[in-house]
C-alpha cells in the first residue's frame, strides 16, 4: 500500500509539472504569434461594396430613358440590380478584397441568390467560348515557356536592343504591338508574357517588384491594346463593328481602310505609353551592366533549336494563319477563334511539348477573372442595363457641340469597355450614337473608328481586356496601381482622339462632318 501511494504521489506531481509546461508554452506561443491585426481596410471595401450593390437593388424603379425619337426604354428590375452588382465587383476588383478570381465567382452567385439571372444562365458564361480562347492563348504562353523558345527569343530581342533599360522597354512595347498585327491581342500578350520574364531575370532584382517591372508589365498590357487596333487581326471587336456599321449604314470597311485610319493612333499611343512609362515608371538602372556578353553567352548554351520549339512555332503559325485567312476565305468565317486557338493546346499534349504539370500551372485566378467579367457582361447586356445607361449617358449631349459629342461617345464606351465586352460597348453605343449624329451632322465614319480606339485600350481595369489580367500574373504591381497609371492615359487617349477626328483623319480623306 505505501508503494501504491507513492506512486499516485508521483504521478500527481507529475501531472502538476506537465500542466505548468503546457501553460508556460502557451504564453511562450501567444508572445511569439500575436494575433493578426483586423483590416479595416478590407473590411470597409467589402461592406462598401455589398452596400452599393444592396442599396440599389432595393430602390425604388427608376425613370425610363429617352432616345432622341422618342423611343422609351424601362429599366426592369433585374436590370437595375446588374447595375448595382457592377458596381460591387467593379469596387471589389479595383481595392482587391478577395482574389481577384473569387470576386467573379460572386458575380455568378449573386446573379442566382437575387434572382438576376438563373444560375444556368450566370454560370453558362464562365465557360464562354471568348474564355476558352484566353485559355488557348495562356497555354500558348506555356508552350513557349516549357520549350525553351522564350528565352531564345527574350536573348534575340535584348541583343538587338543593347543594355540601355529605355531601350529595353521600348524594344518589349514595339514588339509586343507588332504581333497584334498578325495575331489576336490576348494570344500576342500571352506569347510575350514569358519573354518579359526571362527580359526581367536579367535586370538582377529577383522577384522583388520594381518600377521597371511594373513599367514592362503594364506597359505589355497597354501596348498591346494600342497595336490591337491597327488591323482586323487584332482583335474580335473590329470585325464585329465593321459588321454592325455596314448592317446600320450599308458602307463596307475595307481591310486596309481600317489600317489607313488607325496606323497612326495605334502606333502613336505606344510612343505615348513608352514616354508616360519613362516619366512615371522610369526604371531604377540605366543600364544592365554586361548584360551583352551575358546573353551571348545564354544563347550559347541554349544550343541548336529544338524539336518542341520547332513544333510550337509551327503551330503557332498554322494557328494565327488559319485566324487571318477568316477575314478573305468565306468557307473559314463559320470556325470559332476559340476553337481554331484550342487546337494548338490539344497539339501541345498530344505531341508531349506539355504535360499534365504545365495544365497545373495555369493561372486559374486570370480565367475566372474573364469568366466573371463575361458574365457581369451579358448580365448587363440582357437585362436592358447597359443599353438604358448609354441612351441615359449620350442623350446628355445631344445639343452639343458635334466634338464634345464625340468625345462623349468615346468616353462612353471607354468607361463600358473596362467592364464589359469590347464589342457589346460599341454595340450598345453605337445605334443611339449614329442617330445623334446624323442630327449633328457628324460622319458615321468618324462614330465608328472613335469607338474602335477607345475600345481597343481599357487602361482601367483588369477585366477590360486579357493583357491587363495577363500582364498581372507577373505579381509585380496591384490592382489599384493599374488603376492609378490607367486614369491619366485613359484622359491622354481622349485627347489623341480629339486630334485624330480634327487633324488626322481629315488629312488621310475621312470626311468629319456631312451636310
Amino acid at each position: 500500500m505505501p508503494s501504491d501511494r507513492k506512486d499516485t504521489e508521483l504521478d500527481v506531481e507529475l501531472d502538476a509539472e506537465l500542466e505548468q509546461s503546457l501553460e508556460e508554452a502557451a504564453k511562450d506561443i501567444e508572445v511569439a504569434i500575436p494575433l493578426a491585426a483586423v483590416d479595416w481596410k478590407r473590411i470597409f471595401f467589402i461592406l462598401l461594396g455589398l452596400g452599393a450593390f444592396l442599396t440599389i437593388y432595393f430602390m425604388p424603379s427608376w425613370s425610363p430613358a429617352i432616345d432622341p425619337s422618342g423611343e422609351a426604354f424601362e429599366l426592369s428590375r433585374q436590370g437595375k440590380a446588374a447595375i448595382g452588382l457592377f458596381l460591387m465587383a467593379g469596387i471589389w476588383w479595383v481595392f482587391e478584397v478577395i482574389p481577384i478570381g473569387v470576386t467573379s465567382i460572386a458575380i455568378g452567385v449573386m446573379q442566382a441568390l437575387f434572382m438576376i439571372r438563373p444560375a444556368k444562365e450566370a454560370f453558362r458564361d464562365f465557360m464562354d467560348p471568348s474564355v476558352m480562347f484566353i485559355f488557348g492563348s495562356v497555354v500558348v504562353g506555356l508552350a513557349f515557356t516549357k520549350s525553351g523558345l522564350t528565352k531564345r527569343l527574350a536573348y534575340k530581342m535584348l541583343s538587338l536592343v543593347g543594355e540601355n533599360t529605355s531601350m529595353i522597354l521600348l524594344g518589349s512595347l514595339v514588339v509586343t504591338a507588332a504581333l497584334t498585327l498578325v495575331m489576336a491581342h490576348t494570344a500576342a500578350a500571352a506569347t510575350v508574357f514569358p519573354i518579359l520574364m526571362a527580359v526581367y531575370a536579367l535586370y538582377g532584382e529577383g522577384d522583388k517588384k520594381t518600377k521597371f517591372a511594373k513599367a514592362l508589365f503594364i506597359g505589355m498590357a497597354y501596348a498591346a491594346g494600342a497595336g490591337s487596333i491597327i488591323t482586323f487581326l487584332g482583335a474580335a471587336r473590329g470585325p464585329a463593328a465593321a459588321g454592325m456599321f455596314a448592317e446600320f449604314t450599308g458602307r463596307q470597311i475595307g481591310f486596309f481602310e481600317l489600317s489607313k485610319y488607325m496606323f497612326l493612333v495605334g502606333s502613336g499611343m505606344v510612343l505615348v505609353i513608352w514616354g508616360y512609362m519613362m516619366i512615371f515608371l522610369k526604371p531604377e538602372k540605366k543600364k544592365i551592366p554586361g548584360l551583352k556578353e551575358q546573353v551571348q553567352m545564354l544563347t550559347k548554351q541554349l544550343g541548336p533549336m529544338t524539336r518542341n520549339e520547332k513544333f510550337v512555332i509551327v503551330a503557332v503559325i498554322l494557328v494565327v494563319l488559319v485566324m487571318s485567312l477568316q477575314s478573305f476565305v468565306p468557307a473559314l468565317k463559320s470556325l470559332d477563334r476559340a476553337s481554331i486557338m484550342l487546337v494548338s493546346t490539344l497539339a501541345f499534349f498530344l505531341f508531349r511539348v506539355l504535360t499534365v504539370k504545365e495544365l497545373e500551372d495555369i493561372p486559374w485566378n486570370i480565367i475566372l477573372l474573364f469568366s466573371g467579367a463575361m458574365s457581369i457582361g451579358f448580365c448587363l447586356w440582357q437585362t436592358g442595363a447597359a443599353q438604358w445607361l448609354a441612351v441615359n449617358w449620350l442623350v446628355m449631349f445631344q445639343k452639343a457641340h458635334w466634338l464634345v459629342f464625340v468625345l462623349s461617345i468615346a468616353t462612353f464606351v471607354l468607361l463600358m469597355t473596362n467592364f464589359i465586352m469590347n464589342v457589346a460597348a460599341i454595340a450598345i453605343s453605337l445605334p443611339v450614337s449614329l442617330v445623334i449624329a446624323g442630327y449633328l451632322g457628324v460622319s458615321p465614319e468618324v462614330i465608328l473608328y472613335a469607338s474602335l480606339v477607345v475600345a481597343g485600350m481599357p487602361f482601367l481595369l483588369l477585366i477590360g481586356a486579357a493583357p491587363n489580367a495577363i500582364a498581372y500574373e507577373s505579381k509585380q504591381f496591384t490592382t489599384g496601381e493599374f488603376f492609378k497609371h490607367g486614369i491619366p492615359l485613359s484622359v491622354i487617349l481622349l485627347v489623341v482622339v480629339a486630334i485624330a477626328v480634327t487633324v488626322i483623319w481629315p488629312l488621310l480623306g475621312m470626311p468629319v462632318l456631312v451636310k
